[in-house]
């Protein structure tokens, strides 16, 4: 099927979603494919097309978690504390998480995605890798223009994100919060905005009120990891789970000699153990909470580096 009638079944399924007549016939017809969306997807580590081992942890931690975003973390931070203590009172999240998935994801909202959203998602779509997700995802952009979203502001990344939380459309239309009471929920241009819905995505997802994402541990020599290894297959992103520990509590952790570096988690806290780069080298006790951070991006470095990105906001 060409993309020209690709697009005619994509108008169809938007209209049993109830879109209107008005944003169909506006929108979809001129629609092109973008041919360097499908090239950044077939570049993505692990696709069909990269079976690239999984790389070391340090070099993306060195990109991701570096003094410029801390300081400038810490600015946000500071002069957005009173909404931030707010929105933990109301949610529970951490205040410095938000504000470290605001940096990691737009780095303070200053790189926010040029491509047009319903293009991307359209191209996705029809490249067919995963089309139920992307036709999903274009149907709710088009809901976005029906609620009176401007075209414009649908901009964001090849993959369909936007804003400063960087929230795909489906996301956009059911988490998207009024943090600063004005009656709207303006994830674009809205810092308030941003964080309540950010607050409001890892709410949703599971956030466990009191409990950090993890810390850093010392494992000893003789460990024995297959005895640790997780039976349970998880039902999706398998690759990123695969790689923790079964769930053991902070008590039991201690007994086998895996040491916090610096600050603990509670002793009865179940944690799970993660080594990015392998045995015997930089390793992490993760709470329920951090899987939770994995909830907005599947990605063990992705989590990882938003936790520690958040403690350095925080000073801790």
């Amino acid at each position: 099927m060409g993309f020209a009638a690709y697009k005619l079944a994509l108008a169809a399924r938007a209209r049993r979603a109830g879109v209107s007549e008005a944003t169909i016939s506006t929108n979809v017809p001129w629609l092109s494919l973008n041919s360097r969306v499908i090239q950044l997807d077939h570049a993505q580590p692990g696709n069909i097309l990269n079976r690239n081992a999984t790389p070391p942890f340090a070099p993306y931690r060195r990109e991701h978690v570096t003094a410029d975003l801390i300081n400038r973390g810490r600015a946000v931070y500071a002069s957005n504390w009173s909404q931030l203590s707010a929105l933990k009172a109301r949610t529970g999240v951490e205040p410095s998480v938000p504000v470290a998935i605001f940096g990691h994801e737009t780095s303070y909202g200053t790189v926010t995605g040029g491509f047009d959203l319903l293009e991307a998602l359209a191209t996705l779509a029809y490249e067919g890798r995963r089309r139920e997700l992307f036709e999903g995802e274009f149907v709710a952009a088009l809901q976005l223009l029906d609620r009176g979203t401007p075209r414009s502001r649908l901009r964001g990344s090849w993959a369909g994100a936007t804003g400063y939380p960087q929230f795909m459309p489906t996301a956009v239309l059911r988490l998207a919060t009024d943090g600063d009471g004005d009656g709207r929920a303006d994830i674009w241009s809205n810092q308030a905005d941003a964080f309540a819905s950010i607050a409001t995505f890892l709410k949703s997802a599971g956030w466990k009120s009191g409990v950090t994402w993890g810390v850093a541990v010392r494992t000893p020599a003789g460990l024995d990891r297959a005895a640790l290894k997780n039976p349970a297959v998880a039902p999706r992103c398998e690759r990123v789970y695969a790689r923790h520990s079964k769930w053991l509590t902070m008590r039991e952790w201690r007994a086998l000699g895996v040491a916090p570096v610096g600050k603990s988690l509670p002793e009865e806290e179940p944690a799970s153990l993660l080594e990015p780069d392998g045995p015997n080298a930089t390793a992490y006790l993760l709470t329920a909470n951090y899987r939770v951070i994995l909830e907005y991006n599947c990605s063990n470095f992705y989590a990882l580096s938003v936790g520690l990105l958040a403690d350095a906001i925080a000073g801790r």
